[in-house]
């Protein structure tokens, strides 16, 4: 039976669609805003895998070019693998509803976002969070939702729910934001350096407007009667697990008080072990044995958390707001444009900094089109950062999420393309890893951008943050969490920005919300320590350097009116090749006239731009040019004085004394000065090198 509700969200109508579409999914909803419809679905395994120990659940985005009218590129015609967009809107779907499953439900469950129609004025990142819980409220599928997504903007100090793309433009501020009625879920997105009370009235309010959603979302699953199956959850076996306990705690809690990773991964192993072999002896069966490894992941849970809960102090002897020992190199490596290495604790990036034209900027499809973008920021987690031996392959959505953050928190900071015309790239080479690699990529990033000469606004310093919490209400902020805290804590919060203020942030849970007061802390503490970082970043070096590196390419950059771009390109590109054969230079024109000019030296790009310049320079008639014969015949030689610009030097005009073949005086290919005598009408140019002879002998 079909089933629809409409609602405002916002400035938005909302539509939600059940039982025409897509039936035998086991949740199914068209939601509908404006001209954007996406189809949700979700289907979940009736029981979980025999010896499933973990969620899996799989969250896909996709956009379908016939959603815009448009065919899809590449020789095939066809959607194939998803383009990095689409996988970091998967992301956003993932993480604020992973928390929300049951604890112990370990049935495969597989929900899906595919854009049907799109609406060019309509940001879909929110829309597609919404669709996605809606999905699940009205499937019989365990879920301790509703949620919803808003995606805020913020243009001249007011905050707008769902902004369009235009007033995304002009906006200091895009933030996604998912949450239940009360409590905040997750954070993701950049800002142009807004203050912490900033940031935290835009969560505010888009957390007024989630609840809107979520209501709406609860009234359309009573209004179907949605029944959610019953499932069994794997549970515990309470007497074994007191054994465990009994008899491992006080291993388990000497061997956590190892600072060093690599020294307390072998310590809890060989806890591990020895547990293990000591209940074999009593324990035949494999599950129990199986049991018996969760047990001691659980015990190592409680351990950590208690220490940190009613002691204050952490495993590796830290106090909560205290950052690990960090130190700097800058351009460590001579080869590249700008490198430096920065290491905190046991985690350590190489960030690399290459300068490059237009040419190289990065062309990506979108629902709005072809777009292009000059800075990119690329991060690595080879296996060996954390002592692994597995298969290299291309990255992964995590790889790919931790990039675009970082290159979120650094791009804001960047000079205007007049100022500073390269494009930029920023390659992360995670070296070793315990925690926070994300965050100390910008902080690489950052010192090796000002190594590499480009000016940008200020340093930039991230941190992550973490959160302990109990049932009672109390909790503990961490600053600078080790992987052992990110791993048994309750949030993992990163947060970026200059001394101004914040330019990047995220936030993912694994409770099922956290409090306004819990965030006031978290971004007071990470301000403090986000400073603390600044001051040693920047007496390394506060500013960049005032020159580039001597095998980054040199740039110059024109404008010319858009009505003569082709003047300048020539049939089938003659011009520009002859410039940049003649120079060495490369030319990257754009649609709006701009034309950059890059050379391996200053002199090939000067060179190149003189000739780009003399293609919009009028002939002056009475000036003396010097300009290279490029015909000759019976009654003269053809010379080109300026680009694409030739005039005749008659035979008459070229020299003091009679000429009987003008191959006696000049030769293809020779450089001579001519005066200009008359240009006509038709553009035609007279020249005349008797006559620059005798004035510059006058001279």
């Amino acid at each position: 039976m079909a089933h629809t509700i409409s609602g405002q969200y916002g400035r938005d109508s909302i539509v939600l669609e059940t039982g025409n579409w897509a039936k035998q999914a086991h949740g199914a909803v068209v939601y509908k805003s404006g001209n954007l419809v996406l189809l949700a679905t979700v289907c979940a395994a009736e029981d979980a895998k025999e010896g499933q120990d973990f969620f899996p659940l799989t969250c896909e985005y996709t956009e379908k070019l016939y959603s815009v009218g448009r065919f899809p590129g590449g020789y095939f015609k066809r959607e194939a693998k998803p383009p990095e967009h689409e996988i970091l809107i998967s992301r956003i779907i993932d993480r604020p509803i992973r928390p929300l499953f049951p604890e112990g439900y370990f049935c495969e469950v597989q929900l899906q976002v595919q854009v049907l129609s799109a609406d060019g004025d309509v940001t879909v990142a929110g829309h597609a969070l919404n669709a996605a819980s809606a999905a699940l409220a009205v499937s019989d599928i365990p879920f301790n939702g509703p949620i919803g997504g808003a995606r805020i903007g913020r243009v001249n100090g007011e905050l707008i729910l769902n902004p369009t793309t235009k007033e995304l433009v002009n906006s200091d501020l895009d933030l996604v934001v998912a949450g239940t009625k009360t409590h905040i879920v997750m954070i993701e997105g950049e800002a142009k350096e807004l203050s912490n009370e900033e940031m935290l009235a835009a969560l505010r309010f888009a957390q007024k407007h989630i609840a809107e959603f979520v209501t709406l979302q609860e009234e359309y699953a009573k209004k179907i009667g949605v029944v959610k199956r019953e499932v069994k959850l794997r549970t515990k076996d309470a007497e074994l697990l007191a054994k465990v306990k009994d008899y491992a705690f006080a291993k388990l809690t000497a061997a956590n008080q190892t600072p060093d990773k690599t020294s307390r991964n072998k310590e809890i192993s060989n806890v591990n072990k020895e547990v293990v072999e000591f209940f074999k002896q009593t324990v035949e069966e494999s599950e129990k044995i199986k049991d018996i490894k969760a047990y001691l992941h659980e015990l190592e849970y409680e351990i950590v958390r208690e220490q940190v809960l009613t002691k204050g102090t952490r495993f590796d002897g830290r106090k909560l707001d205290e950052i690990r020992q960090i130190s700097v190199e800058v351009n460590p490596l001579p080869g590249p444009h700008g490198s430096a290495v920065f290491t905190r604790g046991q985690t350590q990036s190489l960030g690399v900094v290459t300068l490059g034209t237009g040419s190289d900027n990065q062309r990506y499809e979108t629902l709005e089109g072809q777009k292009e973008k000059s800075f990119m920021l690329h991060y690595n987690f080879p296996a060996f950062s954390v002592g692994e031996v597995r298969r290299s392959s291309g990255p992964g959505r995590r790889e790919i999420g931790h990039g675009n953050l970082a290159e979120r928190a650094l791009k804001l900071v960047l000079p205007k393309p007049d100022e500073f015309p390269y494009v930029i790239r920023v390659v992360s080479e995670i070296l070793e890893s315990n925690g926070s690699s994300s965050m100390a990529s910008v902080c690489s990033g950052s010192l090796a951008l000002m190594a590499a000469g480009v000016p940008i606004k200020g340093s930039v310093s991230g941190i992550a943050m973490g959160l302990f919490s109990d049932a009672s209400g109390k909790f503990a902020v961490l600053s600078d969490i080790a992987g052992l805290e990110d791993h048994f804590g309750d949030m993992d919060c990163k947060i970026a920005g200059t001394r101004k203020g914040i330019t990047a942030f995220q936030m993912d849970l694994k409770v099922t919300g956290v409090s306004f007061d819990v965030l006031e802390n978290v971004f007071t503490q990470a301000q403090k320590g986000r400073f603390h970082i600044l001051d040693i970043m920047e007496k390394h070096i506060s500013k960049a350097s005032d020159t580039l590196a001597g095998t980054a390419p040199r740039i110059i950059v024109r404008n010319i009116p858009k009505d003569r771009i082709g003047e300048l390109i020539g049939p089938g590109g003659k011009n520009v090749r002859g410039i940049s054969e003649l120079t060495g230079a490369e030319l990257y024109i754009e649609d709006d006239g701009r034309v950059t000019i890059s050379g391996a030296n200053q002199e090939s790009a000067e060179r190149a731009a003189k000739m780009v310049d003399g293609f919009f320079t009028e002939v002056e008639v009475g000036k003396i040019y010097e300009g290279k014969v490029k015909r000759i015949a019976d009654f003269g030689a053809f010379v080109e004085i300026l680009p694409g610009k030739e005039g005749l030097c008659h035979i008459s005009k070229i020299d003091f004394k009679r000429v009987n073949s003008v191959k006696d005086i000049v030769k293809e290919g020779d450089i001579i000065r001519v005066k200009v005598l008359n240009v006509d009408k038709t553009g035609k140019i007279d020249l005349s090198r008797k006559d620059a002879l005798e004035e510059e002998q006058q001279a």
